[in-house]
């Protein structure tokens, strides 16, 4: 927001403090300003002159000998090349000594043989901004209006001995938009009151009621909560006077017309954006704000033809014909134009998710729209529309029919809040008296009620960032001064961070793969469907989740595995040359079960792997070695034993979609609550491999949340034995069926605090067994943390080991 101090000056006395000092006391207040622009850019000696003759030189076809009245004494001969030059204009005059931007000086001179004494100006060579002018005066010298008195200092009619103050708004402080809501920042930060423009200047109202030819209704009352409309007649479409003009180009907006500019500087003294139709052209001289319809077009005032969605919120006429899209822009079939003499000026209070997405959508933001989503003071939508009214009669002398026609949806009220000195000052760690907080949000002008320390603050609907206590506190913090506010010690009860559960596990995994020679991976959250449909991983029923903006269509739904982009990353090192890939990726699925979303999708934390090339390098120790299926198994059980899962976990055979069938294990978990799944360790489907153009490779998926619910990450630290242990050897004989892990979890059953640890070293199949049996050999080590065991204990153990066996799985001793 650009806020030209000559203006603001209107409306509250800054005098005693230059531009750059209110730059300071605002960026301190926490509205941050980044500089203050002078308008001035070394303009001196420059004048309003009359062109009282101007008649063509004589040795020169492009040049003319002008005869300038300035004021003085004697007329000026000054010789110009524009071609708009012509008598009976008032012009801007560098006289001699005169100086320009740039350190340009005005001297005496003889132009092919003509004397020359000064210099007829044009905007740019003053210094302003030509791309704010009207268009008609772009382009050669600068006309000035007939009333301009001759001899006038042109910085006073320009006004651009100014500085402007260039705010850097955050979104909670759209308040600041206008020049009413910077005078109210700065008159609370030097304590001086606020004097508001009178909304009914100017106001000339005819006998004819508004209400007789014109109808307000509201058809979306959701996305507009108040539209009133004045009619205005009579009005001749003109330039705007020069102090108007001068107004809006030091805030950065081009004057167009007076009705087109007196709604722009309403909207910037207000805050409160409007809109002016051409009456004429609004059928029925009827408004209804509605949603638009499928397939609906409008050509905005920027002449582009828009195509419009349901959600965009429409003004539209009798006949039900778009004539603005609501908050954004008007519509070019009802533009004020030269012939205009009836006006509809509306002034709305829209929905600000409703503009924000309408101009999202559109890829059109202007500073109505700007304004519209941040949300406008709901207090100024009559007083803004009154002051046009009262302008645009005055300057293009029009007539109001009586009274305003609105409609409402909603009604607003000022927000009430409760504070007490004792919170402010403990949020604060200062002791400021009520009497300080008082005159705070006096100076703020809000409001209050006192009974002891309580204050209920009323805050203006202009504030609507307002609305707890603590917002209060630091509007006190802001106006007090932060740097009057002292350091003290924290007090209170501290808590000192540390991680949860699952971050703990998380921090484990990664070190825990990492020092096993894995590369942790990150990839994208975002996939494409396809990889989905590919290698479904182990949520193969849930329904992708679909952007409903995305980047790319590679990056379109929400992923359900971690494992395609796993094996992207394993292709991308292997079409460059680095075939053995180790990776992990820690991180979020979203499963859904329904394609149009009616709540969030479940989120779930996994684990994944994968492994393929070489598990050593060539050395002159031996060849390289393949990794294998128990390359990966032997990792994940070292990291699952360091959680204290490792014997509580089941490995079985499994044959998931995208597996080899063969090669393949489930994890599962016995808890307190049944039996829990963990994941899926084993090999990728040779076709799947061939189709990623891989190897051998070997993934593992598994669920981290379930796995951070009962791992025991609690260190138990043992003596060294101090007593011997026994080793007892047993091959037992059982079906094929029967896998090695059931063995050795029914040995940890049976087998109680004097089995040390259990070990299969041995498996054999073959003709001698029969086709469906297979002997397993196992290792079996006993000791007694306190004593040494005897004899009779140990073959009791072992006996009992046996005897399980037997009857669990029908096992032999191998002969």
């Amino acid at each position: 927001m650009n806020v030209s101090y000559q203006w603001l000056s209107q409306y509250v006395d800054v005098s005693g403090y230059t531009a750059e000092e209110l730059a300071e006391k605002l960026t301190r207040s926490g509205i941050e300003v980044d500089g203050a622009e002078n308008r001035n850019l070394g303009v001196t000696g420059v004048v309003v002159g009359y062109v009282v003759e101007r008649v063509k030189h004589p040795d020169a076809d492009k040049l003319s000998v002008c005869t300038v009245d300035v004021g003085r004494e004697e007329n000026l001969q000054i010789v110009c090349g524009a071609k708009n030059v012509a008598a009976g204009q008032k012009v801007p005059v560098a006289v001699v000594g005169a100086k320009l931007p740039g350190d340009f000086q005005i001297k005496r001179a003889k132009l092919r043989g003509v004397e020359s004494m000064g210099m007829i100006c044009s905007a740019k060579e003053l210094g302003l901004n030509d791309k704010l002018l009207p268009k008609d005066i772009q382009e050669g010298i600068l006309v000035l209006p007939e009333e301009t008195p001759v001899g006038t200092d042109i910085l006073e009619v320009l006004a651009i001995e100014d500085k402007v103050l260039d705010l850097d708004l955050t979104p909670n402080r759209s308040d600041c938009l206008s020049m009413l809501g910077a005078a109210y920042e700065i008159g609370a930060i030097l304590g001086r009151p606020v004097k508001l423009p009178d909304a009914n200047e100017g106001l000339t109202e005819s006998a004819a009621e508004a209400q007789a030819s014109l109808k307000v209704t509201i058809s979306a009352p959701e996305e507009c909560l108040h539209y009133s409309a004045r009619l205005i007649e009579g009005v001749t479409v003109g330039n705007s006077p020069l102090w108007l003009q001068n107004r809006l180009m030091a805030a950065g907006v081009r004057p167009i017309n007076n009705i087109v500019d007196i709604t722009n500087y309403v909207m910037l003294e207000y805050g409160q954006p409007l809109h002016a139709f051409d009456a004429d052209r609004v059928a029925g001289g009827h408004i209804d704000v509605r949603l638009a319809r499928a397939g609906e077009r409008l050509i905005t005032l920027d002449d582009q033809d828009r195509e419009l969605a349901e959600t965009m919120l429409l003004i539209t006429d009798g006949e039900g014909t778009a004539v603005g899209i609501a908050g954004v822009m008007g519509g070019a079939n009802s533009e004020v134009h030269a012939g205009t003499t009836r006006i509809i000026l509306e002034s709305a209070k829209f929905a600000g998710s409703s503009v924000r997405k309408t101009s999202k959508q559109l890829g059109l933001r202007s500073e109505a729209s700007i304004r519209f989503e941040k949300g406008v003071n709901p207090e100024f939508v009559i007083p803004a529309l009154d002051r046009a009214a009262g302008l645009i009669c005055v300057l293009g002398g029009g007539t109001c029919a009586k009274g305003v026609v609105e409609a409402r949806t909603q009604e607003f009220a000022p927000a009430v809040v409760d504070i007490t000195l004792s919170k402010i000052n403990g949020y604060l760690g200062m002791a400021l008296a009520l009497d300080d907080v008082k005159s705070i949000f006096e100076r703020l002008g809000f409001p209050y009620s006192a009974d002891g320390e309580l204050l209920r603050v009323t805050v203006p609907q202009r504030r609507g960032d307002i609305t707890r206590d603590v917002d209060l506190i630091e509007e006190v913090a802001r106006l007090y001064g932060y740097d009057h506010i002292p350091a003290t010690p924290i007090t209170g009860v501290t808590t000192p961070g540390s991680l949860d559960k699952g971050q703990k596990i998380r921090r484990y995994t990664r070190q825990a793969l990492s020092a096993a020679g894995l590369q942790e991976a990150i990839t994208y959250t975002f996939t494409h469907p396809d990889k989905i449909a590919r290698f479904p991983g182990r949520y193969a029923d849930a329904v992708p989740v679909a952007l409903a903006l995305p980047m790319s269509e590679e990056r379109s739904v929400l992923r359900t595995s971690l494992l395609p982009h796993l094996l992207d990353t394993a292709v991308y090192n292997r079409n460059r040359k680095q075939d053995d890939v180790a990776v992990f990726e820690i991180g979020k699925v979203f499963l859904a079960d329904e394609k149009e979303l009616k709540a969030q999708p479940v989120e779930r934390m996994l684990l994944s792997a994968l492994w393929t090339g070489n598990r050593t390098a060539l050395s002159w120790t031996g060849k390289p070695e393949k990794v294998d299926f128990y390359d990966l198994k032997g990792l994940l059980e070292g990291w699952l034993s360091g959680l204290g899962l490792a014997e509580a976990v089941v490995w079985r055979s499994a044959s998931p979609a995208g597996y080899h069938p063969g090669r393949t294990a489930e994890l599962a978990l016995a808890t307190p609550d049944g039996e829990k799944v963990l994941g899926t360790v084993g090999q990728l489907h040779p076709a799947l491999a061939k189709e990623w153009d891989l190897d051998d490779t070997y993934i593992a998926e598994l669920e981290l949340d379930t796995i951070s619910q009962y791992a025991d990450f609690t260190i138990v630290y043992s003596p060294i034995p101090r007593y011997p242990s026994v080793a007892r050897d047993v091959a037992v004989v059982v079906n094929r069926s029967v896998t090695a892990g059931e063995l050795m979890a029914k040995i940890r059953e049976i087998g109680g605090e004097l089995l040390e640890s259990v070990q299969v070293f041995d498996l054999y199949t073959g003709e001698r067994l029969g086709l469906d049996k297979k002997s397993i050999a196992l290792s079996m080590v006993f000791r007694h943390a306190e004593r040494t065991l005897t004899e009779e204990e140990i073959t009791a153990a072992y006996t009992a080991v046996l005897t399980a066996l037997e009857t669990g799985f029908g096992a032999e001793l191998r002969k």
